[in-house]
């Protein structure tokens, strides 16, 4: 074969196999670029910050269900386990629903909040696809939203209960005045009766028109510097003369002069409700000490200690409910609303302060108010001012 030929033949052989090779390169590159795509674990610009400024729920889900990145709100809410995993399965389901269909998806979810108990949280949940591979959760706690929804459906049905029985006392007793119209001695019985159930009537009432006073967010627009001294006297001088008529003895113990920031009227109502509490459960004859003191935490403590029944341990966590009462019959007969305690619980936690509680059955309580004391620093003196002639 002329030598001519075989050069060109080895040229073209060398082109199509340079040709194959060129084109091999290029496809396997294309591969290359796939896979890394699909194993790649950056997000897409921004998402990070994003995700760490968001005070709700955020996770990013890979397409192998690991969370790649979660906001701290995510964390805190128990939404992501400590081997970067989904925790709740209703949440894995909602994204593989967006995985497969490829549309945004929202949910409302009810679920375990830890691993162990029974405790729920109720969350909001929205989930989009993020690029290509990714799933973007959104998770909103509605869990105080629903507490507090369930709290307003109680409190209305436990009014209409706490109310039928007075005003339906009222219209009974009303009907038997009036049927006795011609005996004295039963007209005075049946006008004492009913002169009873209507002071107990009104005392709910204004019970009910506190409490949801105090729920308000402007209750304390209007702070001041309160003694401590003057709110432990003044709710003394209101029940002195009913312990005095049953015999009960008030021990009032001197403490450190202390003072707080808040309302006096309303701090006075939570001491005095607390005094009368412990007048009423306490037995004829008995001691009731009221004292306050002041930690070196700068926390000024008002204790109120009875000899009463005492509560027991699996009650101790129920008294500051709203018309729970421990001995129904006894706070009936006593004329109690049931909400003293929840009316001291808010004033304390308004003012900054909590409330916390001690009891042994058969031998008395001891509700302590905790609250914050003021630090106010002393004037400065004022600097005399010299004129001529001085």
């Amino acid at each position: 074969m002329d030598s001519a030929w075989l050069v060109l033949l080895s040229l073209a052989f060398g082109l199509v196999v340079g040709a194959t090779v060129v084109i091999v390169l290029v496809l396997a590159e294309r591969r290359a670029r796939r896979v890394a795509a699909l194993v790649e674990t950056s997000l897409p610009d921004g998402v990070d910050a994003v995700l760490d400024a968001l005070e709700s729920a955020g996770l990013v889900i890979d397409p192998s269900g690991n969370v790649v990145k979660a906001s701290p709100g995510a964390r805190t809410l128990g939404l992501v386990s400590a081997h970067q995993h989904l925790v709740h399965g209703e949440v894995e389901d909602l994204v593989d629903t967006v995985r497969r269909h490829g549309d945004p998806e929202a949910r409302e979810l009810t679920l375990a909040r830890g691993p162990v108990g029974e405790a729920t949280i109720f969350v909001h949940v929205r989930a989009a696809p993020l690029g290509g591979r990714y799933v973007l959760v959104l998770a909103e706690d509605r869990t105080e939203g629903r507490r507090l929804d369930d709290m307003r459906r109680d409190f209305v049905a436990n009014i209409s209960h706490e109310l039928k029985t007075p005003i339906g006392a009222v219209g009974l007793l009303a009907e038997a005045l009036e049927s006795a119209s011609a005996d004295p001695e039963q007209v005075r019985h049946f006008a004492n009766r009913l002169t009873k159930e209507a002071g107990r009537l009104g005392r709910l009432t204004q019970d009910i028109i506190e409490l949801s006073r105090l729920q308000a967010s402007d209750t304390l627009e209007k702070s001041e510097l309160v003694d401590i001294r003057d709110v432990v006297s003044t709710a003394v001088d209101r029940n002195r003369v009913e312990a005095e008529a049953r015999g009960i003895q008030i021990v009032s113990r001197g403490g450190k002069h202390a003072r707080v920031f808040g309302d006096p009227t309303l701090l006075s109502t939570a001491v005095d409700n607390l005094l009368s509490n412990a007048i009423h459960y306490s037995p004829d004859g008995s001691h009731i000490g009221i004292g306050s003191t002041v930690g070196d935490d700068g926390i000024v403590e008002i204790a109120v200690t009875d000899q009463g029944d005492g509560i027991p341990d699996d009650e101790l966590d129920r008294v500051f409910e709203r018309f729970y009462r421990v001995d129904p019959a006894r706070s009936r007969r006593t004329g109690g609303t049931g909400l003293g305690l929840a009316i001291v619980k808010h004033v304390v936690q308004n003012h900054g302060g909590d409330i916390r509680v001690w009891s042994q059955v058969g031998r008395g309580s001891t509700f302590t108010l905790r609250l914050p004391e003021a630090h106010v620093e002393s004037p400065a003196r004022p600097t005399p001012v010299h004129t001529r002639g001085d």
